[in-house]
C-alpha cells in the first residue's frame, strides 16, 4: 500500500493576520507558539518574556480564531502549567484537532499523563533540535547526543509523536520513529530541495514550513519536485 503524503503545517503563525491567511491557504495544522508572560497570560510569542505585552495576540483570541476553522498545533514554549493551557485548547477545539509539542521532556510527561487520566486521545510531541548558543562544548556534546539516540527521553517522556529538526530527522530520528511506530514530525522545511525530499510519501507524517504554499503545491503536483 502506497503511504499518504505528509500533512502540512503552517509555521509559526502568531498574528491574526497570518492564522488567517494560514487558515485561507488550506494548511491542515497551524501552528501557534505559545508563551507566557511575567503576570501569567498566555500569548502568541516564540521567545521568553519577562514583561506584559499587551500588543501580542492572546492565546485565548488565537483559540477561538481556530475553533471550528483548522487543526491546531500547539508549540508550549514555556515551562510548567503546561496542562492548563492544553486543557483549554482541548476545551474549545477538540481533541482530534489537535497537536501539542514542547521541549521540555517534563512537560510532554505531564499532559500525556493528564490525557490519560482524563480520557482524551491526545498527541503530544517531544521536539528535538534545540539551539545550544552559550553552552560549553560538552553541554552541546551531551544535548546532540540525547537528540540523536532519543530512546530514554521518548520513553520517560512517553511522547507518541517524534518531533525533530530535519538534520536530525535524516541522520536517524526519522529511523527511530519508524522503529517505534510513532508518527513523524519534521521541522522547519523551507527551502525547495529540503521540501521536495519531505514531502515525498511516506517520508513524514507532518512537515512544519514556512513556505505552506509550496509544500501543499508540491503534495498536489501542482508543480515538480
Amino acid at each position: 500500500m502506497t503511504p499518504p503524503p505528509p500533512l502540512v503545517s503552517a509555521h509559526r503563525c502568531l498574528t491574526r493576520d497570518a492564522i488567517e491567511a494560514a487558515i485561507a491557504l488550506g494548511a491542515d495544522y497551524v501552528e501557534i507558539d505559545v508563551q507566557r508572560c511575567a503576570d501569567g497570560e498566555l500569548v502568541l510569542h516564540h521567545d521568553p518574556l519577562d514583561v506584559a505585552a499587551p500588543e501580542l495576540l492572546r492565546y485565548e483570541e488565537a483559540l477561538g480564531l481556530l475553533a471550528g476553522r483548522a487543526r491546531a498545533h500547539l508549540d508550549l514554549k514555556f515551562h510548567g502549567d503546561e496542562v492548563a493551557a492544553v486543557a483549554r485548547a482541548v476545551e474549545r477545539l477538540g481533541t482530534d484537532r489537535l497537536l501539542v509539542t514542547t521541549g521540555h521532556d517534563e512537560g510532554v510527561r505531564r499532559v500525556r499523563d493528564w490525557a490519560d487520566a482524563t480520557g482524551h486521545d491526545l498527541m503530544v510531541g517531544l521536539s528535538l533540535g534545540r539551539g545550544v548558543p552559550g553552552f560549553a562544548l560538552w553541554q552541546m556534546v551531551t544535548v546532540r547526543v540525547s537528540e540523536l539516540w532519543p530512546e530514554v527521553r521518548y520513553g520517560h517522556s512517553r511522547a507518541n509523536v517524534v518531533v525533530a529538526h530535519h538534520w536530525l530527522a535524516r541522520l536517524r530520528v526519522a529511523r527511530f520513529a519508524r522503529r517505534q511506530g510513532l508518527p513523524l514530525l519534521v521541522w522547519t522545511v523551507d527551502t525547495p530541495r529540503s521540501l521536495a525530499y519531505w514531502m515525498r510519501p511516506g517520508r513524514a507524517w507532518l512537515v512544519t514550513s514556512n513556505e505552506p504554499a509550496v509544500a501543499l503545491d508540491l503534495r498536489a503536483g501542482r508543480i515538480s519536485a
